[in-house]
Order: structure tokens, then sequence, then C-alpha cells
């Protein structure tokens, strides 16, 4: 692959990384509801479900979904009631920001080893699962992706993989930095819980906005 394609591709994918979409809004719900490790795990794990979907794209199965509305709808739907589920959630349990920050940091009142590691799974599962339904870049993968890949040149199942990997690292990158911008806002937010409260409040609610609004975007062809 050439290094203007790759070069090319990669600014095409910062450009769509920073437009705020499903992954950046997610991102930032986690950080102000749950803090850094939460919503840095978060962006990891949806990292690695972006990375499924560009392996999905190099075996064939993007142009299905790209073709078939109803496959489309199905996984957009399945995204958006997951980002509802997470933001009910962290919205009921918002009262208990302020003893999990004064008992146990800003991660929780439990930090012992067993019930952390399972937390941090726990976590990277629901980034995954996010990041694999994710509509914006399952279409960018299955539309733009394509594109890019020299197919005289051979390996076109290597070029995808290394294109989905420059893309996947730059969102890795640019969800972290917003974990942290927001992490920091939410660290002073904790300086009274009533503002937490609100601060975990509005994470959820977030969630469940950016679900709502996954659920109801749609496709030129629907």
């Amino acid at each position: 692959m050439s290094v203007d394609r790759l070069l090319g591709f990669a600014a095409m994918s910062l450009v769509l990384v920073l437009i705020p979409g499903p992954s950046v809004l997610f991102v930032l719900g986690r950080a102000l509801a749950h803090g850094r490790r939460t919503a840095l795990g978060s962006a990891l794990g949806n990292a690695t479900g972006a990375y499924v979907l560009v392996t999905a794209v190099s075996v064939g199965l993007g142009e299905i979904v790209a073709r078939s509305v109803t496959v489309f709808v199905a996984l957009k739907l399945a995204g958006a009631a997951y980002l509802v589920f997470l933001g009910v959630k962290a919205f009921r349990h918002r009262g208990a920001l302020s003893a999990a920050m004064s008992d146990g940091g800003a991660e929780g009142a439990d930090t012992s080893s067993g019930t952390r590691t399972r937390g941090d799974v726990r976590t990277l599962w629901e980034g995954f699962v996010v990041g694999v339904t994710n509509p914006k870049t399952m279409v960018f993968f299955a539309a733009v992706l394509p594109q890019f890949v020299d197919r005289g040149a051979g390996h076109v199942h290597e070029q995808m993989l290394l294109l989905g990997l420059v893309f996947t690292v730059i969102a890795l990158v640019c969800d972290s930095v917003w974990a942290l911008t927001a992490s920091a806002a939410r660290t002073w937010f904790a300086r009274s819980p009533r503002r937490l409260a609100a601060v975990g409040g509005t994470g959820g609610l977030a969630m469940i906005g950016l679900g709502v609004t996954v659920a109801v975007t749609g496709r030129a062809d629907q």
C-alpha cells in the first residue's frame, strides 16, 4: 500500500473521529457518570469493537450490512437499546456517586482486586458492544474503507486490516483525550455531593439521549 493512500485514509479517519458521534458521546457519558478508569476502559472496548467491524468488512460481511436495510436496522437498534440501558442504570445510581468517591475514590467503594477486575471486564464489554454496533463506524468501514485499498497490489485482506488499525488507533487516542478531559471536570464536581449527583445524572441522560438519537437516525435508502 502506498504512503499516499495510507495518509489519505488517516486524514479522513481523523475528520470522522473528531466529529462527535456515538463513540465520543458514550465515552463522555461514562466519564461523567463513573470517572476516568471506566471512561478509558470504555474507550478501549469501543476501539476493540470498531476493529471487529474492520475484520467483518475485510471478509465481506460489511457489504451485506451496507446493502441490507434489515441487518443495518437490527444492529443499529441493538446498539441504541444498549445505550439506553446503560444510561438508565447510570441515572438511577447517580445518588451513590458521592459515597463511592469518598469511600473508594472515583472508581468505586470496593477496590479489591477481584471486584475491580470484574468491573474492568464489564466496562470493556460495554464499550465493545457500543463500538461493534456503532452505525457511523459501520457505514464508514463498509462504504469508505474499501475505496482506499489498492486491489492491484494484492493482499486486499491485509490492506483492509492495516487501514482499520490506523482508524482504531486514531479513535482510541482521541476518545482517551475526551475521557481524561471529562474526568478532570468530574473531579471538580466531586467537591459537592449534590453537584456530583447532578453530573452523574447528566451522564446517564446523555447516554439515553444518544441511544434515542442512534435509534431514529436512518440511512438514505431507508
